[in-house]
């Protein structure tokens, strides 16, 4: 298993990924455009030289917001998601991040397990947060 920082030519495979693990994809063009920012920074996960999942989150001076984090339905269970959590985690204290915030569906309660397992708490929700209309929970962990 290899984490590594993601690169332009990751992103078709990213695009699948988040195809297959969301309601409301990203597409391609849209990661390109947030790939390019300098507050960016993003991680795959390979196992047996393929690409099984990503991580994504923007560090700007003490905040560092999580913007995804997806494994492939048939490689989860096997740590990977905790092992991409922890990469963006210690890549955004090492930016200087004091905190990281995130929102997750309401009824994720595998990732919402795996939050809470790294230490984020939650400090609210957000009303309708999703296009389909399902609430977010707001957490943070300081880091």
């Amino acid at each position: 298993m290899t984490v590594r920082a993601w690169t332009e030519g990751d992103l078709p495979e990213i695009g699948r990924i988040e195809a297959e693990c969301f309601k409301d994809p990203w597409c391609v063009a849209m990661w390109r455009g947030t790939f390019t920012r300098s507050d960016f920074t993003g991680f795959v996960l390979e196992e047996n030289g393929a690409l099984v999942g990503f991580a994504a989150a923007t560090v700007l001076f003490e905040d560092a917001e999580l913007l995804r984090i997806a494994v492939y339905k048939n490689e989860r269970g096997k740590g990977h998601g905790g092992k991409l959590l922890d990469t963006l985690l210690e890549n955004a204290k090492a930016r200087g991040a004091e905190k990281m915030f995130l929102e997750v569906r309401e009824s994720n309660a595998t990732a919402r397990g795996l939050y809470e397992s790294r230490g984020f708490i939650a400090t609210g929700v957000r009303k309708k947060y999703y296009a389909d209309g399902e609430d977010a929970v707001a957490m943070v962990k300081t880091l």
